[in-house]
């Protein structure tokens, strides 16, 4: 079947024209003006913007995590990503201690077959080295796994710096690439227990920042900038939320280095007056890093008007209230992470494009572009050209809306910007040519499709 978008805007991260999209069965047939449209379903876009699916390379479905597992396993998780206009994720396919690669992506693709609404991809978070690990990865990476994540921090999944070295040479070796959580461990475990032995056992939210202050990113940051130095391999750090750690990544782009950023809406749009909300609901917006001050807002929404971030992604880690009271002796056990991924789109609209921050052809190349190139989708995903998915979102950017708890699609049952209003939403999504959401309902569910970086490469 075929259907002719006509009159719309089409972003993409150069430039912005208007064109008719011509679109049969899964794929963009052509791109242009008076395009011969017989025998096409015509769908009027006039006045509206067609952006390329968004991709959130950066989500955190159904994982186990400080006892206990996410809200939002692949089923309501893709459905709040599909609803604001992401196309597909590249959700972290975990490697336990003890376990091999290949067990690991197993259970992933357990978790997502059959219950995901939007296409995905994996990364695959390593906590365990050891030869046979090492010669694992030569097979996983064959068979399309491109890009894999490291920790600092957390007692499960830190890896140390001997470790960092080692495996970011053998990713040299294999083509791929390592995405890195940067916080300095030691100085989290030492400056959380003086608050426990300070304030005792009850909850102190309002200490939660100072316990993982810029200072730990900065320096976690340029550590692994000099191991990737050494290594001589690009690099990504991911949810960059300081003007510290961009410093750092400055300094080494200066000496030469390739290293890409990934920043996340709520480093953007919330920061640390969150903690010091009434009756501790600042535990809800605990994440790592934290939230930071306004002035580390305003470095970051400065980088990506320079082009000096690559992508935004939410990193998508939704816990219920309930589970977040989980750390009301202990905020050391509150479950770090937050619901975002319905509106990631609408928010860097609002506040990025409306307020004048970054361009439309900016939020393109974040959004869609940028996450694509970097992670190997492209050119099956990422943009809006002949031969690539009919992944096509249809902007109005006229729309107003409000977040809320009650209309969002996470099973998370707060929202963590409730009442706020946006003007800019997807309007229709379309999955692979066919309507898939309209209006932030889901017209088609479990319509996603495992993609690797191999089948992208292969149609490039």
């Amino acid at each position: 079947m075929k259907r002719l978008f006509r009159g719309g805007t089409v972003v993409g991260p150069e430039r912005t024209e208007k064109l008719d999209i011509l679109v049969k069965g899964e794929k963009i047939l052509a791109m242009g003006e008076n395009l011969d449209f017989h025998g096409a379903e015509v769908i009027d876009v006039e006045g509206k913007l067609l952006f390329p699916g968004f991709i959130d390379a950066h989500t955190h479905m159904d994982l186990e995590v400080s006892g206990t597992v996410t809200a939002d396993g692949f089923d309501t998780g893709t459905k709040a990503e599909l609803s604001g206009g992401t196309t597909c994720i590249v959700d972290f396919a975990t490697q336990n201690k003890g376990e091999s690669l290949a067990y690991a992506l197993s259970c992933w693709h357990e978790k997502a077959g059959g219950r995901s609404s939007c296409d995905y991809a994996f990364h695959l978070a390593m906590s365990d080295w050891n030869e046979e690990v090492s010669e694992e990865l030569a097979q996983v990476t064959a068979s399309g796994i491109h890009s894999f994540k490291l920790y600092m921090t957390y007692d499960a999944m830190v890896v140390d710096d001997r470790t960092i070295y080692e495996i970011l040479s053998r990713l040299k070796e294999l083509g791929g690439i390592a995405g890195v959580h940067c916080e300095n461990k030691g100085i989290i475990d030492a400056r959380t227990a003086e608050v426990m032995k300070k304030k005792g056992n009850r909850e102190h939210v309002s200490d939660y920042p100072g316990t993982r202050p810029a200072a730990t990113e900065a320096e976690a940051v340029g550590r692994l900038l000099k191991i990737a130095g050494c290594v001589d391999t690009p690099v990504i750090v991911v949810h960059l939320s300081s003007k510290e750690g961009l410093a750092e990544v400055r300094r080494a782009r200066e000496s030469g280095q390739t290293v890409y950023v990934e920043t996340c809406p709520q480093y953007l749009v919330m920061d640390e007056s969150k903690y010091h909300l009434p009756d501790n609901e600042g535990r809800n917006y605990m994440i790592a890093p934290p939230l930071r001050t306004k002035e580390d807002q305003q470095e970051l929404w400065k980088a990506l008007r320079e082009n000096e971030i690559q992508t935004v992604c939410t990193d998508h880690c939704s816990f219920t209230t309930s589970q977040k009271k989980m750390g009301e002796s202990d905020f050391s056990l509150v479950p770090c992470g937050m619901p975002g991924a319905e509106e990631r789109p609408a928010l860097m609209y609002h506040f990025g494009v409306r307020q004048g921050r970054i361009t439309l052809e900016q939020m393109c190349a974040y959004l869609s572009y940028g996450p694509a190139r970097l992670y190997h989708l492209y050119p099956k995903k990422g943009a809006l050209e002949p031969g690539c998915d009919a992944d096509i979102v249809v902007w109005d950017p006229e729309a107003e809306w409000t977040l809320s708890a009650e209309s969002q699609k996470s099973a998370a049952d707060y929202c963590p910007l409730e009442g706020t209003v946006l003007k800019g939403r997807a309007e229709k999504v379309y999955l692979r040519g066919e309507l898939a959401a309209e209006n932030g309902a889901i017209v088609r569910e479990y319509g996603g499709r495992y993609v690797t970086a191999q089948e992208a490469a292969d149609i490039g």
